[in-house]
């Protein structure tokens, strides 16, 4: 049975590019929704629509029914999560966590573990699609874990995106998206060379990028992030930091698995959006 609007509680925590688009989606699905984030004032908007902001995460995890956070960084998933102020310690039992930062999925197995002791359900559910598919609710969301559990927030799942598959068991939906990630980091690479080479050969980049996106070097990100490009729109839908650390942690992950060890575009992507961030998050 899936999450009844009427009667269940949701917070969210991580109100930042993806997450405040998200949240939003979960209010005006009719929700009861509790927000927490580090800053007080990117709920604003979402409280004056009719959310609740909770001033610390248990306070939060004691009245909800279903948790969702999307934050930075593995150790602030760890910390959130793990932590002693954190949900699994604070949660009711028969709560259902969902994490859909992109981080590890040995620590996605680590809080399903710790979870699953306290009576608690927890998921990893990480998301592509950028800022562009939180704002439109169309984020495509790769799932690892209980499959009782995944049915039960399927309905909020399907408020944020068209594209929700459970992958497998605890890690699976991290482990998705290390793929996920690997095809991007090229293609954003291409992407850049490709209209800097129309441009720099006198060609018009709008015509240019209109034939190759209808054709085999059509992408996502050729279609919709394509024309940001062109129209000098830089704007972070995904800051380079948080790519950089995808990058890195693909080698390590793939040690633990029987997958080939990520090597040359992971690795020359990783080098270039190093060399890029020395121009900023942009």
């Amino acid at each position: 049975m899936g999450a009844d609007k009427g009667k269940t509680v949701v917070g969210f925590i991580g109100l930042g590019v993806m997450g405040h688009s998200m949240a939003g989606h979960i209010l005006a699905g009719g929700y009861d929704l509790l927000v927490y984030n580090r800053s007080r004032d990117k709920a604003t908007e979402l409280v004056a629509r009719g959310a609740r902001w909770k001033d610390d995460i248990p306070s939060l995890a004691a009245e909800s029914d279903v948790v969702i956070t999307i934050v930075g960084y593995p150790k602030d998933v760890e910390e959130v999560y793990l932590g002693a102020k954190g949900l699994v310690a604070n949660a009711r039992p028969g709560t259902v966590l969902v994490d859909m930062t992109t981080s590890s999925p040995a620590l996605a197995v680590r809080i399903a573990g710790a979870a699953a002791e306290r009576g608690i359900s927890a998921l990893d559910a990480p998301v592509s699609g950028g800022d562009r598919g939180a704002r439109e609710g169309t984020l495509s969301i790769m799932v690892g874990g209980e499959k009782e559990a995944y049915e039960q927030v399927l309905p909020i799942f399907h408020l944020l995106g068209q594209n929700v598959v459970l992958q497998g068991g605890p890690g699976c939906g991290q482990h998705t998206k290390m793929a996920n990630q690997i095809v991007i980091a090229s293609n954003m690479m291409g992407v850049c060379e490709a209209l800097a080479y129309a441009k720099g050969a006198g060609l018009d980049p709008e015509q240019v990028l209109s034939s190759i996106s209808g054709g085999a070097a059509g992408s996502w990100s050729l279609s919709n992030l394509g024309p940001r490009i062109l129209a000098g729109n830089f704007a972070p839908g995904f800051y380079v930091k948080h790519f950089i650390k995808d990058m890195s942690a693909l080698r390590r992950r793939a040690a633990g698995t029987t997958a080939p060890r990520p090597c040359t575009s992971s690795t020359t992507a990783r080098d270039a959006y190093r060399s890029g961030r020395a121009e900023g998050e942009k």
